[in-house]
């Protein structure tokens, strides 16, 4: 591809990528439309829509080398550890939704979006004590900045801010449960989708049977508002995926503040949520965590290139290497930012 090709890849990626975390900041004036549903409600409606949705998905997408369309499914449930993960992250994901939905429509939205800048926090935590990384001193220093970012709100707060750490904690954990397993987006999603959709349907017949479902007793708005639960849960991934194969990881992770930006300012431009000094601190001093972490990235990701030349490698080897750091990398990200469809 020459270069006027690859710019215009890249001007791709970033609109996709900023369609997919608009999507996903504007998230908190949507769950609203969805009432007078409660957040479980809205949860199951989620799930069962999520799976209708992503079955399309995959059942129109092209395959490339006219393998089989399904054929992934049968060597996925010959692995059952996958399985296990899955439905581990299935579980994480679950509790990350219904905190998010609630929260949102009981007037947290500025404490949803704390949650999801931490996330990045909690994700290099997670990374040290449980995939036995190492830190460089811009991270250690980013994760120091964000935990008095936490203690500045417990105390202004009285408690811990009990929202923004569930939702980053369970994120946290549905991204690492999700690159334990390996699996191609699309194809955990499905997974995750399947494993919640008996629950999911189940809690909606249980609602039925009490008098207390409210979908299809609002108006036809209302019904077809809950129906695109689904919709909206699986385009901003297909959008995050297709900028996650243009961008390198350096504007990925930059475009990724701009989903908790955005839900910031609709608590306190929409939903005129208050930001009492303590909480204006507490997002202060971790916006200082993010700044480091993302220069911390910006200069990773400059001396790849220049340490696969020192090392011998000849232009077209590193160049080759460092695309292929960058997917890696773009990989991971996926599986831990997908997340953000909160």
């Amino acid at each position: 591809m020459g270069e006027s090709g690859s710019a215009a890849e890249r001007r791709l990626g970033v609109g996709f990528g900023v369609a997919a975390y608009g999507a996903w900041g504007l998230f908190p004036l949507y769950w609203p439309l969805l009432e007078p549903a409660g957040a479980g409600e809205i949860l199951a409606h989620r799930m069962v829509w999520s799976l209708l949705a992503v079955v399309v998905l995959l059942g129109v997408r092209r395959v490339p080398g006219g393998g089989a369309r399904w054929g992934w499914v049968r060597e996925f449930v010959r692995t059952p550890r996958k399985v296990a993960i899955l439905a581990g992250a299935a579980a994480a994901i679950s509790v990350n939704w219904f905190v998010y939905i609630w929260s949102v429509n009981h007037g947290h939205t500025v404490d949803t979006a704390f949650g999801y800048f931490i996330n990045p926090l909690v994700t290099v935590l997670f990374g040290v004590f449980l995939l036995r990384e190492r830190l460089r001193r811009l991270q250690w220093a980013a994760v120091g900045v964000g935990g008095v970012a936490v203690l500045v709100l417990a105390v202004g707060y009285g408690k811990a801010p009990w929202i923004a750490l569930v939702l980053a904690g369970s994120f946290g954990t549905y991204g690492l449960l999700k690159k334990v397993a390996a699996v191609p987006a699309a194809e955990a999603m499905a997974v995750e989708s399947t494993l919640q959709f008996v629950p999911a349907v189940g809690y909606l017949v249980w609602l039925g049977t009490r008098g207390t479902l409210d979908f299809g007793h609002h108006g036809a708005g209302n019904t077809a508002l809950l129906m695109l639960a689904g919709p909206v849960t699986v385009v901003p991934l297909i959008c995050f995926g297709a900028a996650a194969n243009r961008l390198p990881l350096s504007v990925v992770g930059l475009l990724q503040f701009l989903a908790p930006i955005l839900q910031f300012l609709c608590g306190v431009l929409v939903q005129h949520e208050s930001v009492p000094p303590a909480r204006l601190a507490g997002f202060l001093i971790v916006w200082v965590a993010l700044v480091l972490l993302t220069v911390d990235a910006l200069r990773t990701a400059r001396r790849r290139p220049a340490q696969a030349a020192e090392s011998g490698q000849n232009v077209e080897s590193a160049q080759s290497t460092s695309t292929s750091d960058s997917a890696s990398s773009i990989r991971d990200s996926t599986l831990t930012q997908a997340s953000t469809s909160a």
